[in-house]
């Protein structure tokens, strides 16, 4: 066995890959000239090759690796032009990154290519078949902050076949319920508003590990104010982008290094208290078989004001391309109508991210006629839902060896 770290301080053990596995590893170049790496690993016989991309971290080692390879199947890692310093991510140009390793796979000249989302990279992947599938005039010209983006001229081909294991609706639409909306003043990171303090025992907030009752009302209240502190964010981002693309053109005008400067000056996003979602510690709203606690640790009340978090610290770009659940264009639900190729979801019981709400509505907007759904016990990341039980990512390897054998052999 070998251990894997997939995120939170999560070890999950993994299988050793094949005796026989020959594995490559690549630099990529974009069609926007970036660099991106990725690694191939191939058994004798593969003919279908399955593509992990996550748009924030590096999947070299991800735990279904060496299960995919054990049941005769090729695995390509990759991540973006930036991977595990999501500060800068831009998902159209996430886009791009994927693209060439798209084009990489296809001309390694394997039968089938079925790309495979886990968490964040369900996502990305939806967003890349949508992009993908469309006539190269039709695809987005500009980000949300209105930078131009040249998804047109890439090269982008449609892969075969996707998988989908336990995908959030995408980082905006996930931060937009994990967001504190008592935030009162995004200066000051201790500042709330009691009214909407989801860790005060006033709104029905409980002492660890007893799960929280929170009132309809309160609910209600709650997920409208997020909302709004996503808006007022997201006016805050608009702004910045104006101030620099507003000293652009003063340099491009003046000439002057002093303008230069202030166009290069960088215009960061520190976005407090985002580990906040009501579910993490009421267990009753949309029930499954999850722990206490968040993806970040067992005591959300903690890790809401801790450095650790989704969306953290962003550039204005970023923000409004990554992290708005208004703003971005990477939608799960949105995305999804355009995956028209098979599709397997795979819904862990005890998710923290995808709840069986989210699951179902996701499964359905598939565009494919060949969707299948399966559940497997496990947590978000693939560890077991109970100590001594199976792996959630081995169970699901399982249900994704026998998918693809179905389909791709």
């Amino acid at each position: 066995m070998t251990v894997t770290r997939l995120g939170a301080g999560r070890y999950i053990d993994a299988a050793q890959a094949p005796a026989n596995t020959v594995t490559s590893v690549h630099e990529l170049t974009t069609s926007d000239g970036a660099k991106v790496a990725g690694v191939l690993r191939t058994v004798p016989g593969a003919r279908t090759v399955v593509a992990l991309m996550h748009p924030r971290q590096d999947l070299t080692h991800h735990v279904l690796v060496p299960e995919l390879l054990a049941r005769g199947f090729g695995v390509w890692t990759q991540g973006t032009r930036s991977p595990n310093n999501d500060i800068a991510l831009v998902h159209e140009q996430a886009l791009l990154d994927a693209a060439a390793g798209q084009v990489f796979l296809r001309d390694a000249d394997f039968d089938h290519v079925v790309t495979l989302g886990h968490s964040g990279g369900g996502t990305l992947f939806a967003f890349y078949h949508q992009q993908s599938g469309l006539p190269p005039e039709h695809r987005l010209r500009r980000t949300p902050a209105g930078r131009p983006i040249d998804l047109a001229s890439a090269d982008m081909p449609a892969p075969d076949g996707a998988v989908f294991m336990a995908p959030h609706p995408g980082q905006g639409a996930l931060l937009l319920r994990l967001i504190d909306p008592s935030v009162v003043d995004e200066s000051d990171p201790l500042s709330v508003d009691p009214s909407l303090d989801p860790f005060g025992p006033a709104n029905g907030f409980a002492e660890p590990p007893h799960s929280s009752q929170y009132t309809d009302d309160f609910v209600r209240r709650y997920r409208a104010a997020q909302r709004a502190r996503v808006e007022r964010l997201d006016q805050i981002a608009r702004e910045r982008v104006a101030e620099a693309a507003t000293a652009r053109r003063r340099h491009k005008d003046s000439g002057d290094a002093r303008d230069r400067r202030a166009a290069l000056v960088p215009r960061i996003l520190t976005v407090y208290r985002t580990d906040a979602d009501l579910r993490f510690t009421d267990l009753s709203l949309s029930p499954n078989d999850r722990p206490y606690g968040s993806l970040f640790g067992r005591r959300p009340d903690l890790t809401n004001s801790g450095l650790v978090g989704f969306g953290r610290f962003s550039t204005p770009d970023a923000w409004l391309s990554t992290w708005s659940g208004l703003s971005t264009n990477a939608d799960f639900l949105r995305c999804a109508p355009a995956v028209t190729v098979p599709s397997l979801f795979v819904e862990l019981s005890g998710d923290q991210a995808c709840f069986p709400d989210d699951a179902t509505a996701m499964t359905e907007a598939i565009g494919a006629t060949d969707v299948t759904r399966t559940q497997v016990a496990g947590t978000h990341f693939g560890g077991p839902i109970s100590d001594g039980a199976p792996t959630g990512a081995s169970l699901a390897a399982a249900d994704i060896g026998q998918w693809l054998a179905e389909r791709f052999n």
